[in-house]
């Protein structure tokens, strides 16, 4: 697991251990209230933000899927272990649904007694890119 570090912001912030305040790992758009409540900001500059960061990226032909995913399997899985779960998993003719599956069950904890990685919520989904759409028989 990385190192977090720890920082104070202007806000009525600070980041303890990879949490805004010690409590929250990632801001969220909806819900945690308690942190944009200061009539005197704008939204995006509240302690927690619903305001996206955008990054764009220029695609390639070359590029095979995007993972879109939450904490769940981020804190469980670096970004370079998932794109190699799902290369090879793509390049032995497994199809996106059952990739996910098998992402879930790879993340999900054996038990509740670790350090809570693996009990978290998980979502992910894999959009597949140039790739040509089959047809299925109903």
């Amino acid at each position: 697991m990385s190192e977090y570090l720890n920082f104070s912001f202007s806000l009525q912030g600070h980041v303890t251990n990879g949490r805004v305040n010690g409590n929250l790992n990632l801001s969220r758009a909806l819900g945690d209230l308690q942190y944009k409540r200061n009539k005197d900001l704008t939204p995006g500059e509240q302690v927690i933000s619903g305001v996206p960061d955008l990054k764009t990226e220029t695609l390639s032909a070359q590029d095979r899927f995007l993972v879109i995913a939450c904490d769940g399997i981020w804190n469980s899985m670096t970004s370079q272990q998932v794109v190699d779960f799902v290369n090879e998993r793509l390049d032995s003719g497994l199809k996106a649904d059952k990739i996910c599956e098998e992402i879930l069950d790879h993340c999900l904890a054996p038990t509740k007694d670790g350090d809570g990685n693996g009990c978290d919520n998980m979502t992910v989904v894999i959009v597949l890119l140039n790739s040509v759409p089959t047809s299925s028989s109903s």
